[in-house]
């Protein structure tokens, strides 16, 4: 009888090497490459976090000021209380764009209040006249736009907006207003004035107030748009025919300027 024996320490010196011949030769490689991809991913993990927060910053800044620019009304500006006194008379603003006395009434002082905002960078003046206390004339909003060349006026009791060319005989630019309003608060004019009658009638309607400026647009969107015009520059219209009228008294310059509104 024949004993076949292996020997046991050639046994595991071959299953060691068969073993170690199933391991891939670059497994040392493979797993370095590994942990730099897993670096190089959590680096870009890191930038994409980064640069999310920026561009979210950015976007909150952005709409801050954006809110702040477009819906707020742009600039704070300077911002004016004014009361002023003024004498009931009838002035009457010609087409030559003088002032003409035609009939001297009862001479009595009445007072005008409203708030006016002059933003000098854009040049443009707004105007508030609140609700009268005493009197039938009617609450608004106004804006001239010296940009622009146009004025707006929405009547708050009817929520309608009137936009017309800017006249620049009547209505201080910016920066004389400011300086006439900045007097007024220090005391070194006295708001005593005189009133002046211009009328307005009512031509079209305005399909699209987006041509007309930004702040035109704000005053007037949503709403109501006609076009305006003089009314002793229309032919056919005389100057006492009796028309629908509103009034609207402001101040912006050193007189009061009582605006009629009239339409068919």
């Amino acid at each position: 009888m024949v004993k076949v024996s292996f020997n046991s320490a050639l046994a595991q010196k071959d299953a060691k090497k068969d073993a170690e011949s199933l391991i891939p030769e670059d497994e040392d490689k493979d797993a370095e490459a590994v942990v730099s991809v897993r670096h190089q991913s959590r680096a870009w993990c890191w930038c994409m976090c980064l640069g999310l927060a920026l561009m979210l910053s950015g976007v909150v800044v952005g709409g801050a000021y954006l809110y702040r620019y477009y819906i707020t009304g742009v600039n704070e500006g300077q911002v004016f209380y004014c009361g002023v006194n003024y004498r009931e008379e009838d002035f009457m603003m010609l087409e030559d764009e003088q002032v003409e006395v035609e009939v001297e009434a009862q001479i009595s002082l009445k007072q005008l209040q409203e708030r006016i905002q002059v933003l000098e960078e854009e040049q443009v003046e707004l105007i508030n006249v609140p609700v009268p206390e005493f009197d039938d004339r009617d609450p608004a909003d106004i804006v001239h736009d010296f940009q622009r060349m146009l004025t707006a006026y929405l009547d708050l009791s009817l929520n309608k907006c009137y936009v017309i060319p800017l006249n620049t005989s009547i209505v201080m630019p910016p920066r004389d207003l400011l300086e006439l309003l900045v007097n007024v608060k220090a005391g070194t004019y006295l708001p005593q004035s005189y009133l002046v009658h211009e009328e307005m009638v009512v031509t079209e309607r305005i399909e699209n107030v987006n041509q007309l400026g930004f702040f035109i647009f704000n005053l007037c969107r949503g709403k109501e748009t006609f076009r305006l015009q003089r009314r002793d520059r229309i032919p056919g219209i005389q100057k006492r025919e009796a028309l629908n009228c509103r009034k609207i008294r402001h101040f912006e310059n050193i007189f009061v300027m009582e605006t009629m509104i009239c339409e068919d």
